[in-house]
């Protein structure tokens, strides 16, 4: 006899209900609550994010399709439109903001345990910091001021990677700059930044270099500069100039010069030379500009982030609604790159998401289908196969 539960439902056990009760409290976040949980609005809002639902009737029509199945869900019933705007609109963010980092603890336990999963030889903790914009309609988010005639949300987004996850976001208005948000963050030494040219900064990287947190940046074509080494370049290769520089601007009378490399790479597919920033004196040229290539994977988060979760259209206009949605979206991201880890096939983000979204109220093993998708699933309970069948004698 086959037992199971729906896929949705396997997911949902991702999340220990006495961690995500606890953090309710912690946040009151069920303070003026009538019968609706912020558990239900979480689920409502995670099967908005695995299921593309496209509106709040989406949300509350395909749940309530379902209500036999809710009850594995830990909700008795489908919610009502207007409760779950009400829910969006005035509980507080701050919840799913600590529901993403229980998740996210769960998800740098596997891949540690997992042996890391990392590209480099070097032992220092490598991640990469960027800004993306997220365009919003400034007749109906006033709130979300950008220019003029347009609305925007800008989300700031850490990339640990070891597992490429997200391990650390803001979300601000669009106007409000990358490098603002650089400078309240504090990283652990040995750590290594990999930042475009948008957190050039040479008074933030004086005090990063003395935190003994790394960096590797594009360098700007008029940055004013002395040079104080010129080091060897490796044969046989693309580097055609490592030198060890300090920036006037920062010296200062009776200190020591801040030492910087920099390093230029000849790009043979794009004909083109790349200068990189960066105040590691002790890695080799090639190294440097492998860090700076790897600062890529953050730009493929946040194209997989819009086109997999659902985060470029809101189901709420309110700065809490729309908080709340990102941040859904994340713990979605999340589990996507949880549920790649733990299977054995070769998943890609896309892929998993859109069959996932197809399966997610179907009654078969979540870690079975996760390592052979296209295996039919064992056949219910009281369900025959018809191989099986007598013959009916006439």
């Amino acid at each position: 006899m086959y037992k199971v539960c729906s896929i949705f439902s396997q997911v949902l056990k991702l999340f220990p209900r006495g961690e995500f009760e606890q953090a309710v409290k912690e946040h009151k976040a069920e303070r003026h609550a009538r019968g609706f949980t912020s558990w239900g609005q979480f689920m409502a809002m995670l099967f908005c994010q695995l299921g593309r639902a496209h509106s709040l009737r989406e949300i509350c029509g395909g749940l309530a399709c379902c209500e036999g199945q809710l009850k594995h869900l830990g909700v008795p019933v489908a919610p009502k439109k207007s409760t779950l705007a009400y829910a969006n609109e005035h509980r507080p963010w701050q919840l799913y903001q600590t529901v993403f980092e229980q998740t996210l603890w769960k998800c740098q336990e596997l891949v540690q345990s997992q042996g890391g999963r990392k590209k480099f030889r070097f032992k220092n903790k490598l991640m990469s910091l960027d800004g993306s914009i997220i365009d919003l309609s400034v007749s109906m988010f006033d709130w979300a001021k950008f220019r003029r005639t347009k609305g925007a949300i800008k989300l700031h987004l850490l990339l640990d990677h070891d597992g490429y996850l997200p391990s650390f976001a803001v979300v601000t208005e669009g106007k409000t700059s990358e490098i603002k948000v650089a400078r309240t963050l504090r990283f652990a030494p040995g750590t290594i930044l990999a930042i475009d040219r948008g957190y050039v900064d040479y008074e933030w990287f004086r005090e990063l270099t003395q935190e003994e947190v790394y960096f590797v940046t594009r360098m700007k074509e008029n940055a004013v500069y002395e040079v104080r080494e010129e080091l060897e370049i490796p044969q046989n290769s693309n580097v055609v100039r490592d030198q060890i520089i300090s920036f006037p601007r920062l010296a200062r009378e009776g200190e020591e010069p801040v030492l910087f490399r920099r390093v230029e790479i000849w790009d043979e597919e794009k004909q083109e030379a790349l200068v990189f920033l960066s105040n590691l004196l002790g890695f080799g040229a090639t190294t440097i500009a492998a860090i700076y290539k790897d600062r890529w994977q953050v730009e493929l988060f946040f194209k997989a982030l819009k086109q997999t979760a659902k985060i470029k259209t809101f189901v709420g206009t309110s700065a809490n609604a729309v908080r709340t949605q990102v941040w859904t979206a994340l713990i979605a991201m999340l589990v996507l790159k949880y549920l790649q880890l733990k299977s054995t096939f070769s998943w890609s983000l896309s892929t998993l998401a859109a069959l996932l979204r197809q399966q997610l109220f179907f009654y078969r093993d979540l870690w079975a289908w996760l390592d052979d998708p296209f295996q039919a699933p064992p056949a219910l309970a009281g369900v025959h196969d018809d191989a099986q069948q007598l013959e009916i004698t006439w």
